[in-house]
């Protein structure tokens, strides 16, 4: 039974893993951008969410209303800045690990360095799970996997069944082609990384909804969100959600049954053998579908 708990539970994880890494794989797979800067977006925007619930008494997901729109300009301006700057594609790997370094200064100079969680008066989803038999579990974990799938679901029917959508994975496909049938790529890149950073924002939230906070939890993504979008396949987002899922699911049965020590070992061997055996990753034929 605790084994299927743990399975379960890391299924429900998985949507935030999958969350975090759906702005990273599409902004990679399209605009050839590696944005190390969202880690910084999503670190913000917890402590963001945070603050306006520890201080001021909001309830936490109505942060939204302030971290969304904030974070849809950063983003929006941050790939403006590389579009602008022409930035290649290792280079914005550099770039954007220096806004990664500086988001995580700006939040050790205003929150320090302590450990900061919001307690259960302001949080009462930290608290808060739901029975299902001898099965438990915690209201954070469903909100995050919920909201990742509704997102990721909504961005994979914008992408094949909008205009814009197509315009980006045309541009995906072949830029010069793109820009010759007159795709505005700059234009659609700004949005995307609009986009990526509400995105951001969101993944912020249900973070601080179920965890602590400290400056160099950003670096502790790194792993994960990675072998999500390497496994899910860089840019297909249906599967950044498999991947995260299965992300989630390895972690939290290997914790059971040997150590949570072992997970990132065994994670890990599973990235190499992906690359190996799938480079384009397990749920994809292309970079974007």
């Amino acid at each position: 039974m605790s084994t299927l708990q743990a399975a379960l539970a890391g299924v429900l994880l998985g949507g935030l893993y999958a969350l975090m890494a759906a702005g990273v794989s599409v902004t990679w797979g399209v605009l050839r951008i590696i944005n190390l800067a969202h880690f910084g977006l999503i670190l913000v925007s917890a402590y963001l969410t945070f603050q306006l619930a520890s201080s001021w008494g909001w309830d936490p997901i109505l942060t939204l209303v302030i971290t969304v729109p904030a974070m849809f300009v950063l983003g929006g301006v941050l790939q403006w800045g590389y579009d602008r700057v022409g930035i290649s594609e290792l280079n914005s790997l550099l770039a954007s690990f220096g806004l990664l370094i500086m988001c995580v200064q700006l939040v050790s100079n205003v929150w320090s360095a302590d450990f900061r969680r919001m307690s259960a008066a302001v949080n009462p989803y930290a608290t808060a799970s739901v029975p299902l038999g001898r099965l438990i579990f915690p209201v954070t974990t469903l909100l995050a996997s919920g909201i990742a799938v509704v997102l990721i679901a909504g961005a994979q029917f914008a992408l094949r069944r909008t205009f814009t959508g197509r315009a980006l994975r045309a541009f995906a496909e072949d830029r010069t082609i793109a820009s010759a049938f007159g795709i505005d790529h700059r234009r659609l890149g700004v949005l995307l990384g609009a986009l990526s950073g509400a995105t951001a924002a969101v993944s912020g939230m249900l973070f601080a909804l179920a965890n602590a906070l400290t400056p160099a939890t950003a670096f502790e993504w790194f792993g994960t969100v990675f072998a999500v979008v390497i496994l899910g396949g860089v840019g297909h987002l249906t599967g950044t959600l498999a991947a995260g899922l299965l992300v989630g699911v390895l972690s939290g049965v290997v914790s059971v049954l040997l150590s949570p020590a072992a997970a990132p070992f065994v994670l890990f061997s599973a990235i190499v053998l992906a690359l190996l055996l799938r480079p384009q990753g397990l749920f994809a034929r292309r970079a974007v579908r």
